[in-house]
């Protein structure tokens, strides 16, 4: 049995392949305290109003930024596996690693930018 080849986990698309499993699961635990914030709303307006201060805090805008920036990262890495696997030309492959990491990075800067207003 060959060992891995620690010269794979270097490459760009590695990296690439990483940032996409780690926000996937990131977002899929994340959906819990999801489901959870929204039963607050079915039970009752005290419970709601309660969570809702909870949320205005910094701990939590933080965590807002980081979804936003999971979920935008996760969004281009799929777009660039689709791009892989069903586009004709092979060659941009590391553009679009460049093109996911830059629109994450802008969309991280814009919902900072909106939470600081």
């Amino acid at each position: 049995m060959r060992r891995n080849d620690f010269r794979a986990r270097n490459h760009p698309a590695y990296w690439a392949f990483l940032v996409h499993r780690l926000s996937g699961l990131a977002l899929a635990l994340f959906l819990p305290v999801h489901f959870w914030a929204l039963g607050q709303a079915i039970a009752g307006e005290q419970a709601l109003d309660g969570f809702l201060h909870l949320a205005d805090r910094p701990l939590f805008k933080f965590a807002e930024w980081g979804l936003v920036v999971l979920l935008s990262l996760h969004l281009m890495g799929g777009l660039r596996l689709l791009v892989i696997e069903f586009a004709p030309w092979t060659h941009l492959r590391k553009d679009w690693l460049a093109v996911g990491l830059g629109v994450g990075a802008c969309t991280g800067l814009a919902f900072l930018l909106a939470l600081l207003r």
